[in-house]
């Protein structure tokens, strides 16, 4: 009977998940246009940066260098005078303004050092900081790209070879697509069971469960079951038809054994989603609290930025949560191609936090009907 109470169960939060609109809408949202979005929009990437050339000294090297400028990095650059430089960054119309200085080639030729100036507009922060580096390197390969042909150039003695290993065109949707997956499973996974015990208690319906012969432990099982499994369908199908589909991002590893690891984590976190619905007594409350968790998990957890930058006391501290372990299996799985014998040690991890929060969340589930009841 047991079995049987959480099987009719979960699929009486089915019906009432169904009869939601909004979320139903936020599941499709999460895992097609917000997938999408988050690939092709990275603010980090440079994309169409506009930048203005000031060439005073016209001559085959600086003409070689405005050339070199094109999409996607940046758009065809504009050649400016002197005296529009500082009107047109004021303007906001370039982020970056390239000065040549007159003589620059013959300088160059001679043997001495000519500096050209570059001009960045700092306020435009994520393409100023990533668009400096590429425009350096631009411009010192094209001058020594023609330097070579005048005058010996002393090559380095050791010769640098680079492999770029996981993702060889340095493409962002690779990383942008999958990361979003993730976080949005944890988010998806806390927000329904929360949303669905609050919806209960709102609606009166937990009053009807408990004169009921169904235990807690099987009205808390049933909606860790029920809820696991939306966001794993909603998993599969964001990595199979948008990320692999419609992005075309290859996926390495085995997409079974990474849904076995979404599996138990989505047994930690709806668990976790079950325990601050039973903190918080309505949805504004419960929307305030899942920010404070959510925000730290996911910041924090090595998904935006690696886990080995942050301070060791966060990093110790950041073990303790689910999301860490599955961001590492899940990057192992879908980047790295990595089987079960490197990424058990996450499934562990993951199996015995899972346990604990259902626990924790069982016992304060309890206290919380014996109040009511």
């Amino acid at each position: 009977m047991r079995l049987a109470n959480i099987c009719h169960l979960g699929v009486k939060e089915l019906r009432s998940l169904v009869r939601d609109p909004i979320m139903l809408v936020l599941i499709v949202y999460a895992f097609t246009v917000s997938v999408y979005t988050a690939a092709t929009a990275m603010p980090e990437t440079l994309n169409k940066a506009p930048i203005a050339v000031v060439n005073e000294d016209r001559s085959p090297l600086s003409w070689r260098i405005v050339s070199a400028f094109y999409p996607p990095y940046f758009v065809l650059p504009e050649v400016i005078d002197q005296a529009e430089m500082d009107a047109r960054m004021d303007a906001g119309l370039d982020t970056f303004a390239l000065d040549i200085p007159p003589n620059f080639q013959r300088d160059l030729l001679a043997g001495q050092r000519p500096t050209v100036q570059l001009n960045v507009d700092a306020t435009r922060m994520s393409q100023a900081f990533t668009g400096s580096g590429y425009i350096q390197a631009i411009v010192s390969d094209e001058v020594r790209t023609f330097v070579q042909r005048y005058r010996e150039v002393p090559e380095l003695p050791v010769d640098l070879a680079l492999r770029v290993r996981f993702n060889p065109q340095l493409n962002k949707s690779w990383f942008g697509a999958i990361m979003q997956v993730i976080n949005n499973v944890t988010m998806l996974s806390i927000v329904l069971t929360g949303a669905a015990l609050i919806r209960e208690r709102e609606h009166g319906t937990v009053e009807h469960l408990l004169v009921m012969p169904v235990t807690p432990f099987e009205i808390m099982s049933s909606k860790v079951w029920a809820m696991a499994l939306v966001v794993l369908a909603a998993t599969a199908f964001a990595l199979t038809a948008v990320v692999q589909g419609w992005l075309s991002v290859p996926i390495e590893g085995s997409l079974a054994l990474f849904l076995v690891g979404t599996a138990l984590h989505l047994f930690a976190t709806t668990s976790m989603g079950i325990f601050l619905g039973t903190v918080a007594r309505s949805m504004p409350q419960f929307a305030l609290l899942l920010m404070l968790v959510l925000l730290p998990l996911q910041m924090l957890s090595g998904g935006s930025t690696p886990r080995e930058s942050m301070p060791e006391a966060v990093q110790y501290i950041m073990l303790a949560a689910p999301n860490t372990h599955f961001v590492m299996l899940a990057q192992a799985i879908l980047y790295r191609g990595a089987g079960l014998a490197t990424v058990w040690p996450q499934f562990l991890a993951i199996a015995v936090i899972g346990s604990t929060l259902f626990g924790l969340a069982l016992t304060r589930f309890r206290r919380t009907l014996s109040t009511m009841a």
